[in-house]
């Protein structure tokens, strides 16, 4: 289970806790925080930062043990180097590095001195990005450790059921908790993508996953399933024909935030997949690793995080996020290699290898939220191919855009929240490459840019009119590198990102 983390806000001259943290500059002499500690301790914690040849650079940090004249039992400081070149992201990340350090020392009430020279941002926004890097660094998945000898999960003693309280000390405690609102409901959203991504496949099937989602209709999204036999009678084959080998029916969830002033206006749409367990089908997977396919539905958690964010911020702005969930696997039932289908869209699809399913799901369900909503513009997310991962390695996910306007804006919102993506082409070529003998398109295109093929098959499924972006996300949403704001196996990503989007081009224009 995740330790309960209560956050509050607190003026700079507030009584800190028995375990404190302040942050230092590269030059300790300078740094506000440091040099008030400094002068109260007369002298002592600059000269045992000296001692401990502490030189303040990011990510860094020395504790003191009882220091004179202070009334803390401990001291950490944290080191930020340059603050002046640090944006939004490197505040978070700096805010999960300390909490680890934190967490480290099994403190469970701390105070987090958050006044920092040269920082480029604002104090209140400095502050809420700590305490929203700390929140994600809290995250853990720890649901199925069971209690041993009276300790907990976390072997701890209870201690993570009774929590920790984090006071962020700084100079507008009121501004720096009303910037802050907006990054919980973003934390909430990865986390609970995270979540998600972590649920054993036993646990988490189809309709599972669906039944969490209507669950969301409690924090105001509008919420509708369809069930396999109404994805039948609209004519979803592509997106069943993935389902049909397994016993768990398909399911296609709809959420909806109406946010905007005019509930007229056009919705962004954001569509995810989310192939809960893929073995590959009748064209296996190899054993080794395979287990790490629970996570093939990291599309469909991240649109259903993003969606959480912006019904939990009240966003300003009409939203759709659209979900086809199924389970891939071989038995006497599954579509075989060679067999063709009839796409919603009427496009005719031949199936050359069934592990190249993701495609085929998301087929159906963008042409569908096309039809249905005609939203202003589509975004789909997916655990699409291990090609991306050969072309990009695991920081970065694969952007692929009909729209240059659409492109730039998510690279914008990458650079500013940390979650990268790289634009990869959409070109004719990779397009020609789909074209089948049998049928009018093809799921694979051959062994040569199998990220790119993939993208060009969903091409077929867009409008021309349509601005839409796919975001191949098979190295960042599981296994992704670790880092100060992301421990767990599943990451949340492309929440942040899309809700940045979402909040830097489309929301000041509904208000």
């Amino acid at each position: 289970m995740t330790t309960p983390l209560d956050i509050t806000f607190a003026r700079l001259d507030a009584a800190p806790a028995a375990t404190c943290a302040a942050f230092a500059g590269s030059d300790l002499s300078l740094s506000p925080a440091v040099q008030a500690l400094n002068t109260k301790s007369q002298g002592l914690v600059l000269k045992a930062a000296e001692a401990a040849e502490f030189k303040a650079k990011a990510k860094s940090s020395i504790e003191i043990l009882a220091p004179q004249k202070l009334d803390i039992q401990r001291l950490l400081l944290i080191g930020v180097g340059k603050a002046g070149e640090h944006d939004e992201s490197d505040w978070a990340s700096i805010g999960g590095y300390t909490f680890g350090q934190i967490t480290a020392r099994k403190a469970r009430e701390v105070s987090v001195i958050a006044e920092v020279s040269g920082a480029d941002h604002k104090p209140e926004i400095v502050a809420a990005n700590l305490a929203y890097g700390a929140l994600l660094r809290n995250y853990s998945f720890k649901k199925y450790h069971t209690k041993k000898n009276g300790d907990d999960a976390n072997g701890a003693d209870g201690a993570a059921d009774r929590g920790i309280k984090l006071t962020i000390h700084c100079t507008d405690p009121d501004k720096a908790r009303a910037a802050f609102e907006t990054k919980r409901a973003v934390a909430s959203g990865i986390c609970f993508a995270r979540d998600l991504v972590n649920e054993p496949a036993n646990v988490l099937g189809p309709v599972e996953f669906a039944d969490r989602v209507k669950e969301l209709e409690s924090i105001g999204l509008e919420v509708e399933i369809l069930d396999d036999v109404t994805l039948k009678e609209l004519g979803m084959n592509t997106l069943l024909s993935v389902a049909q080998g397994s016993v768990r029916p398909a399911r296609v969830a709809i959420m909806q935030w109406h946010g905007a002033k005019s509930k007229r206006a056009k919705p962004l749409a954001f569509v995810g997949k989310g192939v809960v367990f893929d073995t590959g089908g009748i064209s296996i997977k190899p054993a080794a690793g395979m287990e790490d396919m629970k996570g093939d539905m990291g599309g469909a958690a991240a649109v259903t995080g993003l969606m959480v964010a912006l019904a939990e911020r009240k966003a300003p702005v009409n939203a759709v996020g659209i979900l086809g969930i199924v389970e891939n696997m071989p038995s006497g039932s599954a579509i075989r290699p060679g067999d063709i289908v009839v796409s919603l869209s009427g496009q005719t699809v031949e199936n050359l290898n069934t592990d190249a399913e993701g495609r085929l799901v998301l087929a159906d369900v963008l042409w569908y939220v096309q039809e249905r909503f005609k939203p202003r513009l589509v975004v789909d997310l997916a655990t699409l191919t291990g090609a991306i991962m050969i072309a990009l390695g695991k920081d970065f996910a694969g952007l692929f855009a009909n729209d240059d306007k659409l492109a730039d804006q998510l690279i914008a919102a990458s650079k500013t929240t940390g979650e990268k993506v790289w634009r990869m082409p959409l070109d004719k070529s990779y397009d020609k490459l789909m074209d089948s003998k049998n049928a009018d398109v093809k799921n694979m295109g051959g062994r040569w840019g199998g990220a790119c093929t993939a993208a060009a098959f969903l091409n077929r499924f867009i409008k021309k009119d349509v601005p839409w972006a796919h975001l191949d996300i098979a190295g960042t949403a599981m296994d992704a590198p670790k880092n100060e704001i992301s421990t767990s196996w599943a990451s949340g990503w492309g929440v942040q990102l899309l809700d940045r989007f979402i909040a830097d081009n489309y929301e000041k224009a509904e208000k």
